[in-house]
């Protein structure tokens, strides 16, 4: 629902009475802004434990007769703690970025205030996943890569010093062009999409779990996630394990 937030039905449910809750909204880069932004709450003494949660039920967004779409997208949910631990290194860089200007090539545009649901225009604009595949492929190879190497550079890190890079998964022609423009053999590179699908916000946060449960990294090896969703928005992280 629109409102309250998920954040609030999730601390319910955990029983979390001492947290503030909110939902934060950056399509398939969600996990990612969230990671940051609990990051900068415990650098600043804002928080001490962060609970960061990715989620999203694309199967209730998409429209079924669109077989350029509802075939890509997936449902999940994923989750990570943060907090600071002395001695420990944990995120090494991290660059987020958004462009307002190419927010129609991936939106839903009905349902909000500028098309509601039930008003004069909802026909037109249903509340359904609408995308331009090309462009959002475009897009996303430039967007990722770039970020990727921007953290690289902040960290002082090479690509080769990566034990595990872990894309958003939303197409394996987008990672496998990432792999290619990074130097980078797709064995480094986790992959479940052929599974879930694109989870948007969750996608990473799974393929981060599902990593860390099959030994594709260990504690004080460096690893990479790299994402991009709908704004556009996009960010990517270094973490030490």
């Amino acid at each position: 629902m629109f409102f309250p937030s998920t954040a609030c039905f999730v601390q319910t449910r955990i029983g979390a009475t001492n947290a503030a809750c909110f939902d934060l909204s950056a399509a398939c880069s969600g996990f990612l802004f969230g990671v940051e932004t609990a990051r900068n709450y415990i650098a600043a003494g804002a928080a001490g434990t962060v609970l960061v949660i990715g989620a999203d039920k694309l199967s209730s967004i998409v429209d079924w007769k669109d077989r350029n779409t509802c075939v890509l997208f997936g449902d999940g949910a994923g989750a990570a703690i943060l907090r600071h631990s002395p001695g420990s290194r944990g995120v090494l860089s991290s660059r987020m970025g958004s462009d307002g200007r190419l927010a129609e090539i991936l939106y839903i545009p009905g349902g909000g205030s500028a098309h509601p649901v039930g008003g004069p225009t909802s026909a037109e604009n249903p509340v359904t996943i609408r995308m331009n595949g090309r462009e959002t492929y475009k897009q996303a190879v430039t967007a990722m890569v770039e970020a990727s190497q921007q953290v690289l550079n902040d960290a002082g890190v090479s690509p080769s010093e990566i034990a595990c890079f872990i894309p958003h998964q939303a197409n394996l022609r987008i990672i496998e062009a990432i792999a290619d423009r990074l130097d980078v053999a797709m064995d480094r590179f986790m992959v479940n999409l052929d599974r879930y699908g694109n989870t948007s916000a969750a996608a990473v946060a799974i393929a981060l779990d599902e990593a860390a449960r099959s030994g594709r990294f260990k504690r004080g090896d460096k690893i990479l996630m790299v994402v991009f969703g709908g704004g556009l928005t996009w960010a990517s992280t270094v973490v030490e394990w």
